[in-house]
């Protein structure tokens, strides 16, 4: 597939539990993919990031900021053109403040993993 229909698909919030693994559902989304759109992630286990747009440069890199209670990680995808069509490289930035931060250490040793499975079933479900 070309980078702009996987980018066009990953870099929208109303996909997300579609191929994000640990999301149960979106709300509050505000309006259409552009720098500064905001919505709500609502995961599995209950939790209920904020989340932002933080960069969109179709369709080459894109950038989502999420916070929740002192937590704050921050995802980028960058879309290059490959002899299959394209590949996905993400990179994933957890922080934590005060008693948080060890926390934020941890789950940030383990954020890479889950996030390239969930674009591997991203690419599952896109591919024909």
């Amino acid at each position: 597939m070309p980078p702009a229909v996987a980018f066009d698909y990953l870099a929208d919030p109303v996909h997300r539990p579609d191929w994000q693994s640990s999301l149960a559902r979106v709300e509050d989304v505000d309006g259409e993919p552009r720098v500064g759109q905001t919505w709500v992630d609502v995961t599995k286990p209950g939790l209920r990031p904020a989340m932002e747009t933080t960069e969109l440069d179709r369709p080459r890199r894109w950038t989502e900021t999420g916070t929740w209670h002192g937590i704050s990680a921050t995802l980028t995808l960058v879309f290059t053109e490959s002899a299959t069509g394209c590949d996905v490289e993400p990179t994933m930035v957890l922080r934590g403040r005060g008693a948080l931060a060890p926390v934020a250490r941890v789950l940030g040793l383990a954020a890479p993993y889950a996030v390239r499975s969930d674009l591997r079933h991203a690419a599952s479900m896109l591919s024909p």
